[in-house]
């Protein structure tokens, strides 16, 4: 399933939503890989594994389940999730890129690829729409959470 999808950030026709630098936006994209818990509540826990200024490779615990991921950066750009094939879990990336049609209006662009081919995609469409629309309602909490950790001066 190849999937992707818009969440604007700074609106100057919503004068109730706080504008956000990309400084700070990319600072709560960066958070969201080093400290998921605060992204995702049911995560049990994050190992850090190896970390760079450019990656950070993690061992990630969801009950029994563990994952172990990658997650490349591109300053100030985009963040790469990359979770190869490991046990039953096929590859898989997600993609995070700021955008900026126009100065200071921030949108980000969620791509997700988990391998599949048209095939697969077509016998799992079911399947695949609670897919989207889950990863769609995580993405704005992302975003709600960036916002919330920018108005408390978390973000610099």
């Amino acid at each position: 399933m190849k999937f992707s999808h818009l969440i604007e950030i700074n609106d100057p026709l919503n004068p109730l939503l706080d504008t956000l630098s990309r400084e700070q936006l990319w600072r709560g994209l960066v958070l969201r890989a080093e400290t998921p818990k605060v992204f995702v509540p049911y995560l049990d826990k994050c190992n850090i594994l190896e970390k760079s200024s450019l990656s950070i490779s993690r061992e990630l615990h969801y009950g029994t389940l563990v994952v172990h991921d990658r997650v490349t950066f591109l300053p100030q750009e985009q963040v790469v999730y990359h979770v190869p094939a490991q046990n039953e879990i096929p590859e898989s990336t997600l993609t995070m890129t700021i955008e900026e049609p126009e100065p200071n209006i921030f949108f980000v662009r969620f791509e997700y690829d988990d391998g599949a081919d048209e095939a697969q995609d077509s016998a799992e469409a079911m399947y695949n729409d609670f897919r989207k629309s889950a990863y769609t309602e995580s993405d704005i909490d992302t975003i709600r959470t960036i916002r919330e950790m920018a108005e408390k001066g978390e973000l610099g």
